[in-house]
C-alpha cells in the first residue's frame, strides 16, 4: 500500500479533490448577478413563462401548450409579489424567486425557479438566501411556501436549507406540501 503521509498524497481521492477545486475555480469566474425587478418587466415575463412551462409540463407529463400556459398564468398571477428577484449569468436571465407578504404576517416564497441547464450550481440556494434576507429586512420572522409532490428537487432543497414540513396553511388547488422556516 502506498505511503499517504502529508508529503505523499496520491490516489483517487486526490484526483476527486483536484476536480472539486477546479470546478470551484470555474464557478468563481462566472458572474452571477441578482437584482430586483418589477413583476411586469419584460425579462421577468420570460423567466416566469419558463417557470410555468416547467411546472405545467411536469403536471401534464408533456409540454404544455401556449393556451395552457396562458391559462395557468391567469389562474395564478404573479402581480401580487412584493419582490421578484432575477438571477443572471453573464447577462442572461437564468433564474427567479418571488416573495409575497401574506395577510397573516408571514412572508411567502413563490416562483423559485432555475432554468434546467443551470441547475446544480447553487443558484437556487443563493436566491433562497437572498429572499430570506429580504423577508427579515421587511420584518418577517417566518417564511412559508407550498409546493407539489412531484417537485421533489424543490422539496429536497427546502429541507436542506432548514424548512420543515407543516400542515396546510392555504387551500391552493395544486399544493400538496407546505413548508416553513423561522428566520433569525
Amino acid at each position: 500500500m502506498a505511503n499517504r503521509s502529508a508529503g505523499n498524497r496520491s490516489g483517487p481521492l486526490d484526483f476527486a479533490r483536484a476536480r472539486t477545486a477546479a470546478r470551484a475555480r470555474i464557478v468563481a469566474v462566472t458572474t452571477l448577478q441578482v437584482s430586483r425587478v418589477p413583476v411586469d418587466d419584460a425579462e421577468a415575463a420570460g423567466i416566469l413563462r419558463a417557470y410555468f412551462a416547467d411546472i405545467a409540463g411536469r403536471y401534464y407529463g408533456r409540454p404544455a401548450t401556449d393556451a395552457e400556459l396562458d391559462e395557468a398564468m391567469t389562474e395564478d398571477p404573479s402581480d401580487g409579489l412584493g419582490v421578484l428577484l432575477l438571477a443572471r449569468i453573464d447577462g442572461r436571465t437564468v433564474a427567479c424567486a418571488g416573495l409575497r407578504p401574506h395577510r397573516d404576517g408571514f412572508a411567502e416564497l413563490k416562483r423559485l425557479y432555475v432554468l434546467p441547464g443551470f441547475r446544480g450550481r447553487g443558484i437556487a440556494a443563493g436566491l433562497l438566501a437572498e429572499v430570506e434576507r429580504i423577508a427579515r429586512e421587511q420584518g418577517a420572522s417566518v417564511i412559508r411556501l407550498d409546493t407539489r409532490g412531484d417537485l421533489v428537487e424543490a422539496r429536497g432543497l427546502y429541507a436542506k436549507h432548514g424548512y420543515r414540513e407543516i400542515p396546510a396553511y392555504n387551500a391552493e388547488p395544486y399544493a400538496q406540501h407546505w413548508f416553513e422556516k423561522r428566520l433569525r
